[in-house]
């Protein structure tokens, strides 16, 4: 006879087989004696499975990640799910407070883990996400954007030689995907350590909601539990084709100061000698165009035409062939066209 599923333990609260709760995870207590929580939504299945963490903001301005937190939750697979969905809308809930990337001790959350329990505030909530979270799971996807005033396609970057990431980031299904080094201090490279492997889903802009880049996380990370053998067939988007794998990229930065005009945009297909934008004072006197010098495909741009010498402007994602980029353009395009993911309240 077959043991019984163990309900699932966080926070000091159990959630039982077949069912979901929302548990509160204690980080601090404000100045004027406000309590902060860290809260997670546990969707814990009926049938034995991976255990995948969803976190997002952790940066507080990326608030794409927070809508596909909230559609992810009521999507109707994960009514019959198996396995355990951590999900955690808002990690940084100061800075999502305040519109802040950064935490009150402007300490960037990104750059601190794995944490400690007895250091910063910053520190504190790395351990306390690093402990509750991310030592309790198998995988984990975490949702970031562009920051303010700039925008990111959609676009999956994983761990340099990590084939289990690769097959996750197809299933995933996101136009491109992009080998990105791990950084000292990022949750990516403590998680890594503690041996969860994480994808990072990069899409939007800081402080914007942005549609196309909600509704492809959300289906990107149901592909991906489809993939884990979470939920079945019904209900998961159809994948696109398959990714471009770009192993490395460059942005392309201001020669000089003044007002940009741009000529290309994300998801737009470069290679030397493209003109990405023009630069001029604002007499019209002097103008100064930047040319691209990489085969590849736009992943990111700054949406400000008020630019400084050295701003960073256009980020290309590098492919040894431009039918490389042609192929992710093909991905881009059919996803752009396969009809939307509504809530049920939402269909007019």
């Amino acid at each position: 006879m077959a043991k019984a599923r163990r309900g699932f333990e966080l926070g000091g609260e159990t959630i039982a087989p077949g069912t979901r709760r929302t548990v509160d995870l204690p980080v601090s207590i404000l100045s004027d004696h406000t309590p902060v929580t860290m809260s997670c939504h546990v969707v814990h299945g009926k049938r034995p499975g991976p255990v995948l963490f969803v976190s997002a903001a952790i940066h507080g301005d990326e608030v794409i990640g927070v809508e596909i937190v909230r559609r992810l939750l009521r999507a109707k697979p994960l009514s019959s799910m198996a396995g355990t969905l951590l999900a955690v809308p808002i990690v940084n809930a100061f800075g999502f407070i305040n519109h802040s990337r950064y935490l009150p001790d402007r300490r960037d959350l990104n750059r601190v883990f794995p944490g400690h329990a007895q250091g910063s505030l910053a520190a504190r909530l790395a351990h306390l996400f690093m402990t509750e979270i991310v030592a309790r799971a198998d995988l984990g996807i975490d949702l970031h954007s562009a920051a303010v005033r700039r925008v990111n396609l959609p676009q999956i970057r994983i761990s340099p030689d990590n084939d289990r990431l690769k097959e996750l980031g197809r299933a995933f299904g996101a136009p491109v995907m992009i080998e990105s080094r791990l950084r000292e201090g990022s949750l990516r490279m403590a998680a890594e350590a503690e041996g969860v492997d994480v994808l990072l889903y990069e899409a939007g802009e800081g402080l914007r909601f942005d549609e196309f880049a909600a509704r492809a996380g959300v289906a990107g990370i149901l592909r991906v539990m489809r993939h884990l053998e979470m939920i079945g067939n019904k209900g998961v988007p159809r994948r696109h084709g398959a990714p471009a794998l770009c192993r490395s990229s460059t942005w392309h930065r201001a020669p000089v100061g003044g007002l940009m005009r741009a000529y290309r945009g994300t998801g737009d297909i470069v290679e030397p000698g493209t003109v990405l934008c023009a630069i001029s004072d604002p007499f019209g006197e002097k103008e100064v165009e930047v040319i691209c010098e990489t085969t590849g495909i736009i992943v990111g741009r700054t949406n400000m035409p008020v630019v400084n010498e050295g701003d960073a402007l256009f980020h290309v994602a590098e492919t040894r062939r431009s039918a490389h980029a042609e192929a992710a353009v093909e991905v881009l395009e059919a996803a752009r066209e396969a009809a939307p993911l509504f809530d049920e309240d939402e269909i007019i």
